[in-house]
């Protein structure tokens, strides 16, 4: 059997299916229902109404998108790699407010099934796709509701806790979605599976979106702005504004590095959610985007202009969006930085990225 799986190229492993599927996931997810989003926002404007009609196709072609990006990344053959299309639509469909997680845990299934009879009939270009779609098509009828129905329990949860707790969610959320988004997994495809928006309606889940916003952005701008000695202009901008995830080489080796930006993290979770009250009424991937592409703050701001948000947008709102995703993360982690360099605890090109 291991010989077999080893010749298929089926690797069970957390990496394979909670870094590689998941980030891709989230990749798929991007180039779907993210930029579908931006789509419809700008066919707000009377004269652009066409880029809404682009968007709200973009909207139905996630859960395909998704499982061809999950099946990429398990280097699927051609026909599994087609085939899973069919997969996440049936899969993101079903799983109603847990489809993101429905899609990638049946699509991992489906995948890997279609990799184990690939190429061994004569009838491949039949018995591949059928065993793909009817592995995934199966769970999917089996399941996906079932997710569907776990992930809004657990949302229900998010948004009751925020609303009873909103300091202590907001910190815990900040902190937790901050991590996740520099270790090599994706924040935007937890945030997207557990539904961290309030488009739906939930103010909770609203909150608990402004929250990951505001811890994702202070891990990026806070190592971008941390490691500035060490990596000038082109660490800043590909830090800040890619992501943060290029420093793990350097946090494997000290992880003291962390201390700045989970601070920062710490402090902005909060002042999110009890002061200036920020919520994500964008997409929910958005919500674990951070500064990659301005995607976080640009959700926030989508989410006020599309009819959904459930206030009056002041001078405040703007100000707070400001503080929290740019201004605030950058002097904490800045002059945290500072201190741990003046007792040791950084030293010299601990931050330097390599070249």
């Amino acid at each position: 059997m291991k010989e077999f799986l080893k010749r298929k190229n089926i690797i069970i492993s957390a990496k394979r299916y909670g870094i590689d599927a998941l980030g891709a996931m989230a990749l798929g997810l991007f180039g779907s229902l993210l930029i579908a989003t931006i789509f419809n926002a700008i066919g707000l404007i009377p004269a652009l109404a066409f880029f809404k009609t682009i968007g709200e196709y973009g909207v139905k072609a996630a859960g395909c998108a998704m499982a061809v990006a999950i099946a990429y990344a398990l280097q699927a053959p051609p026909l599994v790699l087609y085939s899973s299309a069919l997969v996440g639509f049936i899969a993101n469909d079903l799983g109603g407010a847990g489809g993101p997680l429905a899609v990638l845990i049946i699509t991992v299934f489906a995948v890997e099934f279609g990799k184990m009879v690939s190429k061994e009939t004569k009838v491949d270009i039949l018995v591949t796709p059928f065993v793909t779609v009817f592995v995934g098509g199966g769970l999917s009828v089996l399941f996906a509701g079932y997710i569907g129905k776990l992930v809004s329990y657990v949302g229900t949860l998010i948004s009751w806790a925020m609303l009873q707790q909103p300091f202590v969610m907001g910190l815990v959320v900040s902190v937790v979605v901050g991590i996740a988004l520099t270790l090599p997994i994706s924040s935007a495809a937890i945030c997207a599976a557990l539904g961290l928006s309030g488009m739906g309606g939930d103010v909770g889940l609203a909150m608990a979106g402004g929250a990951a916003v505001a811890g994702c952005c202070a891990h990026m701008v806070g190592f971008a702005v941390m490691s500035f000695r060490e990596n000038r202009w082109g660490g800043l901008v590909s830090q800040g504004i890619g992501t943060s995830m290029l420093q793990m080489p350097n946090l494997v080796k000290n992880p003291r590095l962390w201390i700045p930006p989970v601070i920062a993290s710490a402090v902005t979770g909060p002042l999110a959610t009890c002061v200036f009250n920020m919520q994500m009424y964008g997409a929910a991937i958005n919500s674990g985007m951070g500064t990659c592409g301005l995607l976080g703050p640009i959700g926030i701001v989508l989410g006020w202009f599309d009819g959904v948000y459930p206030r009056a947008v002041t001078w405040f709102d703007w100000l707070g969006l400001v503080l929290i995703c740019f201004v605030i993360p950058a002097i904490l982690s800045w002059t945290i930085a500072l201190l741990l360099r003046r007792v040791g605890w950084i030293k010299e090109n601990d931050l330097k990225l390599p070249d």
